[in-house]
């Protein structure tokens, strides 16, 4: 396994806490979920689980996915991927209570700045987490699988990726709406352009 150094231990780290709260402000904004959201909203429905246990539902995601991607392309895991996966679910648990004291009225104009604050906390926090390089989180992990053996650029597969989810979530009973097609069509993209940044603030460093 990679040796983690400091700086990219604090990068993963705050990626993944970026990540469980955007994620969880999404699903209260209750405006639909973003396409990995939607997954564990589905699987959370399926199961019989409350809302309040978003981050059970998306530990059991989390942890099937972490099995699929070691079988089909080990290399993208690594320490850092478990790192990901063990407080992810405490974290989208937190970052739903944390919502509820930042927008304590629910009328639509707050619920879409709740919904934009998720959004650019996700796709910073991804993007952040595989910039440390330190292992990638399951659903990277997978489109990075999917890129590899298709050849295609990132944002493009993520795009495609991102659609399979939303259906997936969709017939699970995941909450789909506007925020699931906006996400589905904005994150590949700005996840590419925001580990290119750190990327280079890395290399400055």
């Amino acid at each position: 396994m990679k040796s983690i150094n400091r700086n990219k231990f604090l990068l993963a780290a705050a990626g993944i806490l970026l990540v469980g709260i955007g994620i969880a402000f999404n699903a209260a904004a209750a405006l639909g979920n973003d396409p990995i959201g939607i997954v564990y909203d589905g699987i959370r429905n399926t199961a019989g689980l409350s809302p309040q246990q978003l981050g059970m539902a998306s530990n059991l995601v989390n942890i099937a996915l972490v099995a699929a991607v070691f079988l089909l392309g080990r290399r993208y895991v690594n320490i850092g991927t478990f790192i990901y996966i063990i407080p992810y679910g405490t974290i989208v648990s937190l970052g739903g209570k944390l919502y509820g004291i930042l927008f304590q009225v629910q009328t639509l104009p707050i619920r879409m700045l709740g919904a934009a604050i998720g959004c650019l906390l996700l796709y910073t926090g991804v993007a952040m987490f595989i910039t440390a390089d330190i292992g990638l989180d399951p659903f990277t992990g997978m489109v990075m699988i999917i890129r590899d053996k298709i050849g295609k650029e990132y944002g493009t597969v993520k795009v495609c990726f991102d659609a399979g989810c939303i259906i997936l979530g969709f017939v699970l009973g995941g909450k789909l709406g506007i925020i699931t097609i906006l996400t589905a069509l904005s994150a590949g993209p700005l996840i590419q352009l925001f580990a290119n940044r750190f990327a280079k603030m890395m290399k400055t460093e």
